[in-house]
């Protein structure tokens, strides 16, 4: 055997290694058992993977990003293994990793239940116990169908390759097949039997051994490839992690997530909801959830005319044209409801403000003077977004943006940008989002006819925005094709207060609607030109916005967003009129208070107060009537006894006027 020479590449260094041919990756590392999987000349491979003179290879830890991607797909075979093994007339779909977790689809006569999934884990412990070897083999399309000729959703898969169509066939597909050859992963045992076998693009782990820690948390019904037209599959869920230590934080994770659900705390602190008779995903505020939208969007109308935007209105509706002259119908024509004929023409309900505010620009001559001329309103906008995706205020049908549009020249443009980026910023401090990163959306070059506009003009916007983006100092995440259609963007995202990323503002550089607009301005040389038109909304949608404040708060909103600031608990009857005549001095300095008149115990009033998550109550007996003061009570629990009216109130107002959370 002769001697070869590959690179082994570090995070910070790269050494030259002799090794001889038939070399597998795994031997290079072999003493770090965190490793599961090569990158080899930038290519993920299997560690059995045979090195070739000149590899660059490079371990793949089991807690990075692609090697959980590795441990989940690995898991999500062993899954589909166990489910046949115990039903064994059961169909394979796919089965890709997705974010924390992995699922696999099957077509079964019954649906499981959660009997069946304790099954179907103890059999997947089974098979992890056995080490079961993942072994690689490339096979022809033919060769493929003959061996998975009961397999008729793989065969389907193996089918739409050959027409080009195979990744795009149905999230998750471009696991199974690709352009390039397929491949089938084999599950031998010790001994060498083959125990089971799927169509897989890979790379897996070693062995079922690698898997450190996984759980199966729950089926439901999905459609074959994600067409309602399609017949329905039954699909199981379920979350590997690289330790029954990181497994364990992540169902903690899951059980805080679920006690902050804005859906629940929506219902429990009766701020909105979303009758039947309405429809899907279109949410009616109560008075409570009234109060904080109402206050929210005060605020944030006042901020936007602080920082030079002069507020607009427009019509919910619009005749088809405009929609057409925007560039919109044909990107968007699925996600907006149908039209209404009216009098000979279509009208569509506005999936966007865009094009509206284009049209007060174009309502009459405009100078460089004006320039940045800053347009803003909280439009609403209507999406038909599919029902499988409507969920709670984080994606409903029926929104209200915060939407603004910047027209400057396109030498202000990174002065605008910058201006808008630390207004964004500023303005989801002060609701108390504070952990942020920087995502940056770019056009898929690979797929042209999705955009619009030349390339030239592409770089430049992007060239425009990344520069901005870098120097705020926030991290910079590439995210390359998830740009709008007519431009870049930057997206703002906040992580909450147990952790999730949410993506919040998105500033969006748009060199195409002014030209589809013919919107000009008279430069200083008298010429006419074309402005930059920058979009940014500063929450994405209010009603979301609103949802994500109920989870990062987990409903117990900071003084300033509670619907009711003060409760007024009165000891007794005789105590009633006495916060009465305090809540009458709280309202007259803008304070939000309510008085329990009720006839239940004190400690209840208490309970309820705090049920509600109402940041300050207020308690009177006789004691606090004599001494003209209030026991003060803080949301926590915290208590002061024998508080004088004026310092109470005094507490109160600066607490709100803070801001802060208390």
């Amino acid at each position: 055997m002769s001697d070869i020479q590959v690179v082994l590449a570090h995070a910070d260094a790269r050494e030259e290694r002799t090794v001889t041919t038939g070399t597998k990756a795994w031997e290079l590392f072999a003493e770090d058992p965190s490793v599961i999987a090569a990158r080899v000349d930038g290519e993920l491979r299997d560690l059995a993977h045979e090195l070739a003179p000149g590899d660059v290879v490079e371990g793949v830890a089991i807690d990075s990003d692609d090697g959980l991607a590795i441990l989940r797909h690995s898991t999500a075979h062993v899954l589909a293994q166990a489910v046949q093994e115990l039903f064994p007339e059961a169909k394979l779909g796919i089965g890709p990793p997705v974010e924390n977790g992995f699922y696999y689809d099957f077509d079964v006569e019954t649906p499981f239940v959660p009997e069946d999934l304790e099954k179907i884990e103890t059999r997947m412990r089974k098979i992890i116990k056995e080490g079961q070897r993942f072994t690689r083999r490339a096979v022809t399309d033919a060769e493929a169908i003959n061996e998975l000729a009961d397999e008729p959703y793989k065969i389907e898969l193996i089918g739409l390759k050959g027409s080009g169509h195979g990744e795009d066939a149905a999230e998750g597909a471009s696991v199974e097949v690709g352009a390039g050859e397929l491949t089938i992963y084999d599950n031998h045992r010790r001994n060498g039997e083959l125990a089971w076998k799927d169509l897989c693009r890979g790379p897996h782990l070693p062995t079922t051994k690698r898997i450190p820690a996984f759980k199966l948390m729950r089926s439901a019904a999905a459609y074959w490839r994600g067409d309602e037209k399609n017949k329905q599959l039954q699909r199981i869920y379920g979350t590997a992690w690289p330790s029954k230590e990181d497994l364990a934080a992540y169902l903690h994770r899951l059980e805080e997530a679920e006690r902050r659900d804005h859906r629940k705390l929506g219902r429990e602190l009766d701020l909105f909801s979303f009758p039947d008779e309405i429809g899907s995903g279109l949410v009616v505020f109560h008075p409570k959830g009234g109060v904080i939208k109402r206050v929210m969007e005060d605020y944030v109308r006042q901020r936007h005319i602080e920082e030079g935007f002069s507020y607009v209105g427009t019509p919910h509706i619009s005749k088809e044209g405009l929609f057409h002259t925007s560039g919109h119908l044909p990107y968007y024509a699925d996600t907006m409801f149908p039209p209404m004929e009216m009098e000979g023409s279509n009208y569509y309900l506005k999936a966007m403000n865009c094009p509206m505010h284009n049209l007060i620009f174009r309502s009459r001559g405009r100078s460089y003077r004006e320039l940045p001329l800053r347009l803003f309103e909280f439009g609403s906008v209507y999406r038909y977004e599919k029902s499988g995706v409507v969920h709670g205020l984080t994606r409903v049908r029926g929104l209200t943006q915060d939407d603004s549009h910047s027209y400057v020249t396109p030498e202000q443009a990174p002065d605008e940008i910058k201006h808008l980026l630390e207004f964004v910023l500023s303005l989801l401090r002060d609701f108390g989002l504070d952990d942020f990163y920087l995502e940056m959306s770019t056009r898929d070059d690979a797929k042209k006819d999705k955009f619009v506009g030349s390339d030239d003009d592409w770089a430049t916007a992007t060239a425009v925005l990344e520069g901005v983006a870098r120097d705020t100092g926030l991290e910079l995440v590439p995210d390359p094709g998830g740009a709008a259609f007519y431009g870049p963007k930057i997206s703002v995202q906040c992580r909450d207060a147990i952790g999730r990323t949410w993506q919040m503002s998105t500033i969006q550089y748009d060199f195409n609607q002014p030209k589809g607009f013919g919107l000009e301005y008279q430069a200083a040389d008298g010429s006419r030109q074309q402005p930059v038109m920058i979009h940014s909304a500063k929450f994405g949608s209010l009603e979301r916005f609103f949802g994500v404040l109920v989870e990062h708060y987990a409903g117990a909103f900071p003084p300033w967003l509670a619907p009711v600031q003060v409760q007024g608990i009165p000891i007794a009857e005789r105590h009633n009129d006495y916060l009465y005549d305090v809540a009458k001095r709280l309202q007259a300095a803008g304070i939000r208070v309510e008085v329990d008149d009720s006839d239940d115990r004190m400690q209840k009033k208490i309970r309820n107060a705090q049920l509600q998550k109402v940041p300050f109550m207020m308690i009177a007996g006789d004691d606090d009537l004599a001494a003209g003061a209030v026991s003060f009570r803080y949301r926590d629990g915290r208590q002061d006894n024998g508080v004088s009216i004026d310092e109470a109130i005094a507490r109160v107002t600066a607490a709100v006027e803070s801001r802060e959370q208390v």
